[in-house]
């Protein structure tokens, strides 16, 4: 219940903590799981004194059994051991300080142990942390590769040596934590934290040696699986041998079998990438060589053709076929033009010949009456009529003397002239100068 208290009327501290004492007493039995920092038994003391602490926070609490009940479990539980303890909470109130009254303590066995981690490895995998498109390439060559390991350890020399080995320009920085034990995860996980911080640092590497599961459980600690899935600088995982597989190697972005394999996954080996640059080199040389080659060829096989061999002969060639087209052009040209002038000369001839003109010429001539109409026929004609005579090289004017059928007579016409004596019909006739 709450407590009237105001500034006037405070509650003394020993009263709070007797109230704390009397409200935790009502509490009963507890079951709490923890790892054993401390173990304090005195030699015939009744009373044997534990710190167990939560490996994932920094949380301890004082468990305190009779030796009868420690003594069960002597054998298999030492500093470091994870125990379930069964134990009922109590509070020493002159000194304000909780505790627990354990009446049993139970290992927690292997078996048990991988059950939980198989339990939480289900459950971080279904938050998609072990996913494969999580992980990033590691760089091919990092300026600086960040090192967490333990101090002195041979893992740690490992890495180093064979990473010195393959790249003596290798660049590290190490940080050395405990990795095993209650202050493994914290100092893991600060140590990760930092290194990623660092923009240097372009790859981190967890190592440690091999060990029993109890040993490698700091490894597969939820808070440091949690904290490795957060970096941004890729993370490999190097815990162990071969068979050793800690939740860490998950949610790394790189698993390495053995420290030693770590140091060979992030470093390039110098002797190897000369090698290989040697290589590309020669490929560079041969893939250019080849392309002069071809391109020469080429260039001998254009040279060598007759346009270039002979650069005036195409010229030439031309200069033929143009001059035997001009030639059969004039050619054509002027038969044309002969067979036109042909053509025209033969209608000028035929004109010529066809031309009343060229009849009078050769002695005809043409009657007609002053009003301009022609002379047809000799019956048209009539005594005494005076008519003009149309000839070759001009008029004459005639009196028809005498009229007959047989033609006209007129007076004063051309010898060899010819009256017509039917309209449309000239006769080829002399016209008499006589009566």
């Amino acid at each position: 219940m709450a407590m009237r208290t105001s500034p006037e009327s405070p509650m003394p501290v020993g009263r709070v903590s007797r109230l704390i004492g009397e409200w935790i007493d009502r509490l009963g039995a507890v079951w709490v799981e923890g790892q054993i920092t401390q173990l304090s038994r005195r030699p015939g003391a009744g009373v044997v004194f534990l710190t167990l602490r939560d490996p994932a926070q920094d949380i301890s609490l004082t468990v305190t059994c009779f030796r009868a009940v420690f003594d069960k479990v002597a054998d298999v539980v030492t500093e470091g051991a994870r125990v379930v303890v069964l134990g009922k909470p109590e509070w020493y109130a002159p000194r304000g300080q909780l505790s627990l009254r354990a009446a049993e303590i139970r290992a927690v066995g292997v078996g048990e142990l991988l059950a939980r981690l198989e339990r939480l490895k289900r459950e971080l995998a279904a938050e998609g942390l072990f996913a494969p498109e999580r992980k990033r390439r590691l760089p091919f060559l990092p300026g600086r590769i960040g090192l967490v390991t333990g101090r002195a350890s041979a893992a740690e020399r490992d890495v180093l040596e064979n990473a010195r080995l393959r790249w003596p320009a290798v660049r590290f920085a190490v940080r050395n934590v405990a990795v095993q034990g209650v202050h493994a995860v914290p100092q893991v996980i600060d140590a990760v934290r930092e290194l990623d911080a660092d923009p240097s640092v372009e790859v981190i590497v967890i190592a440690r040696g091999g060990g029993s599961v109890e040993d490698l459980l700091p490894f597969s600690d939820e808070a440091l699986v949690r904290a490795v899935a957060a970096c941004a600088t890729p993370v490999v995982s190097a815990i162990g041998h071969e068979p050793d597989s800690p939740l860490l190697d998950l949610v790394a972005d790189l698993r390495a079998s053995t420290p030693t394999d770590a140091a060979k996954r992030v470093v390039p080996e110098v002797g190897e990438e000369v090698a290989r640059v040697e290589q590309l080199r020669e490929r560079a040389r041969w893939c250019a060589r080849a392309l002069v080659e071809r391109e020469e060829r080429g260039l001998r096989a254009t040279v060598d053709r007759p346009v270039l061999a002979e650069p005036h002969r195409l010229v030439e060639e031309h200069e033929e076929r143009l001059v035997m087209a001009v030639d059969r052009g004039r050619r054509v040209l002027g038969h044309l033009l002969d067979r036109a002038d042909a053509e025209l000369s033969h209608t000028a001839a035929r004109v010529v010949a066809l031309s009343p003109a060229a009849t009078l010429r050769r002695g005809y001539a043409v009657l007609r009456r002053p009003d301009g109409s022609v002379l047809r026929s000799a019956a048209e004609a009539g005594a005494g009529e005076e008519l003009r005579a149309r000839l070759a090289d001009g008029e004459v004017g005639v009196v028809v003397t005498e009229p007959s059928g047989g033609g006209a007579v007129a007076e004063g016409a051309p010898a060899g002239t010819r009256v017509p004596d039917a309209p449309g019909r000239e006769e080829e006739s002399p016209v008499g100068g006589g009566s």
